[in-house]
């Protein structure tokens, strides 16, 4: 009879699955864990939270992120719940559609958004050249003015990720059986009446889900403020993910980390709730 505590021996399948094991470990250490200690201690000093505070960009920065977190996040999900129901029609020209308006998700980030930087310029961009001009008027410096800039930058942030979040919620409604909405058909229920008693139920839980999920990668999103604005004008249109990368060009390391840390509180909380929910 065995010693009680007595090491058991590893067989050969457990010796080798341990040690294909160590490859994955060592990239997690490398690339993930080593990166995120690092920049901890980067931002270990207290001076440099008191450097970032005091720092008038910070104060617009923060409230920027706020803005752009409740407006985009909000009018991204409802229009993508709504569109999920209108994509869920089965018409020939709806399908086509459908494929048109997953391009703007599907294409690449840079190349888009300069686009539309482009065609923004008062001198000769497309739209002060075909609109304005044709009038006779000068059109105005969209990306010179904070607040035209900044909502420019939630629409770039909406028109990018608004496909998926659609995909997604267009699952969710396929998922849902037939059944019901044809026992409610009987019954005479109205659309609105479908949607709010069988559809909305249904969906409730996937949409909140999502719009947690959303919120933790706009948090993250610089590419529709950083290459749509630049931070500008004047560094008012600034979200923390842009402030950092404006620190790092700045060659001041320790505060793009600081700025990263102050990002904690917004981030945790909805890491926190969306495990919870996937838990369930």
């Amino acid at each position: 009879m065995p010693r009680v505590g007595a090491r058991r021996a590893l067989t050969q399948w457990e010796f080798w699955g341990r040690l294909l094991v160590v490859p994955y470990l060592l990239v997690f250490a490398v690339f993930v864990l080593y990166p995120v200690t690092y920049g901890l201690w980067l931002a270990r000093h207290p001076a440099s939270y008191s450097r970032l505070f005091d720092d008038p960009i910070f104060f617009r920065t923060a409230v920027n992120t706020l803005v752009f977190l409740v407006v985009a996040i909000n009018v991204k999900m409802v229009v993508a719940l709504v569109l999920s129901g209108f994509f869920i029609h089965t018409r020939w020209w709806i399908k086509i559609l459908s494929v048109l308006f997953i391009l703007p998700w599907a294409v690449p980030s840079i190349p888009t958004i300069l686009s539309v930087r482009f065609m923004l310029n008062p001198e000769w961009g497309v739209i002060n050249s075909t609109i304005f001009r044709l009038t006779g008027l000068d059109g105005p410096n969209w990306l010179n003015d904070a607040t035209l800039a900044l909502t420019f930058s939630m629409l770039m942030h909406i028109w990018k990720s608004l496909p998926f979040w659609t995909l997604i919620l267009l699952a969710g409604r396929l998922a849902i059986p037939a059944e019901q909405y044809e026992a409610a058909s009987v019954d005479g229920a109205s659309s609105w009446q479908k949607f709010r008693y069988i559809t909305w139920p249904s969906m409730r839980g996937l949409y909140l889900t999502s719009t947690i999920l959303s919120a933790i990668w706009t948090l993250g999103d610089f590419n529709s403020v950083y290459l749509l604005t630049g931070g500008g004008p004047a560094d008012l249109t600034h979200v923390l993910a842009t402030l950092g990368i404006r620190y790092l060009r700045l060659d001041q390391l320790d505060l793009a980390m600081v700025t990263i840390v102050v990002a904690l509180p917004l981030v945790l909380p909805l890491v926190y709730f969306m495990m919870k929910r996937l838990s369930k």
